[in-house]
């Protein structure tokens, strides 16, 4: 073939080629091409403020707190749970699932083997370099902060929210507010307990006024004799002993870290300047009490019948009132019996009307005041 024709050959293949570029629809150069695996993200806030994205649904799960586990498994998804640290022990059945390590130090490696599509993780325990360190290798995380009983409610809802299992979460919320207004209901005319919280007795460790157990002492129907800013504070034995806690109030666990006997703290040095320990008035319940999960309302509970005994007495009538309460139904019936066989009155003249004097005794009340719970 001469040069000139080479020349015209090209010449038309790229006039033909520019037409059919011309020619292209222009919707289909910007129209988007999906995969059918493509995945769909939802972008949230979650309670420290941060931005995540996280794909939709959320099927496989990883918690680095043993109170976000207790949550999963309290709003019935604990199939999506895929991993948890050690320290999930709550339900038993959590102690199943696949290890990560701890919550401060956990496997990164593990993590990522388990492909989880979300980490959940809470700022209370975890670090952020945790978060950091999830965000490097493209795992989404969402973080929690509970400072109060409503918080956990609140968070609680969230994650069902997050999970596309809302009504699990209206459940869950439903049934604590429903526990807690029935225990303030008997907590009503209870004398408030001023009490000291220990969460480590050497040195002597309380909780600050801005924590979520500071407020479930509240529920409780006690106030803490801490009022610190800080979440965990320092506090020395002969404060302590100033103030006059009416109870020392310990959360117990696991045999190897549940709280000294009375006996062995009354030998240490300064604890027998507490009256709480002198008088052996002091209270151990679950360690529920530090997990802000669901399962904090019946540590609430149980702390309450500990300071309160009284308010969960079911009064029964009192002998005395039901006598009396029968002796005013009979004389009623008596009565009622007399004034049928009565006959009927006559009118007097004048048509005057005369009306039966009825002489009203000091019949007996019962006593006591009638139940209100």
């Amino acid at each position: 073939m001469s040069q000139s024709a080479k020349q015209l050959s090209r010449s038309v293949i790229c006039a033909a080629a520019a037409l059919l570029v011309g020619t292209t629809p222009t919707r289909a150069q910007s129209a988007p091409v999906f995969s059918p695996t493509s995945p769909v993200y939802r972008e949230v806030t979650d309670e420290t403020g941060r931005s995540v994205r996280i794909p939709q649904p959320v099927r496989r799960i990883v918690s680095l707190a043993p109170s976000l586990t207790e949550t999963v498994y309290a709003l019935g998804l604990q199939d999506r749970l895929v991993g948890d640290t050690e320290f999930c022990d709550y339900p038993p059945d959590a102690q199943k699932k696949t290890k990560v390590g701890g919550a401060i130090n956990p496997s990164l490696e593990q993590i990522a083997a388990l492909h989880p599509d979300l980490v959940l993780v809470t700022k209370g325990l975890n670090r952020l370099e945790t978060v950091h360190a999830l965000d490097n290798l493209g795992i989404p995380s969402y973080a929690t902060d509970p400072h109060t009983v409503n918080d956990i409610i609140a968070s609680s809802k969230q994650l069902a929210d997050l999970f596309g299992v809302p009504e699990a979460g209206t459940s869950v919320a439903a049934e604590m507010e429903h526990q807690l207004a029935a225990l303030q209901k008997r907590l009503a005319s209870s004398y408030t307990k001023r009490v000291l919280f220990v969460v480590w007795h050497q040195p002597l460790i309380s909780v600050g006024k801005h924590t979520f157990i500071a407020d479930a002492l509240r529920y409780a129907g006690a106030v803490s004799i801490v009022d610190a800013e800080q979440d965990w504070p320092h506090v020395s034995l002969e404060e302590a002993a100033h103030l006059h806690p009416d109870y020392l109030v310990f959360a117990a666990s696991h045999s190897e870290t549940s709280p000294p006997g009375l006996e062995a703290l009354s030998t240490l040095p300064g604890w027998s300047m507490l009256g709480a320990v002198i008088n052996r008035r002091y209270a151990v319940i679950s360690d529920a009490v530090n997990r802000p999960a669901p399962r904090i309302v019946a540590a609430i509970e149980e702390l309450a019948r500990q300071l309160h005994p009284d308010a969960f007495v079911e009064k029964t009538e009192n002998p005395n009132d039901k006598t009396i309460k029968e002796k005013m139904e009979k004389e009623k019936n008596e009565k009622d019996k007399n004034e049928r066989t009565l006959p009927p009155p006559v009118q007097p003249p004048h048509s005057a009307t005369f009306l039966p004097v009825t002489v009203h005794g000091n019949l007996p009340t019962p006593g006591g005041r009638a139940c209100d719970r």
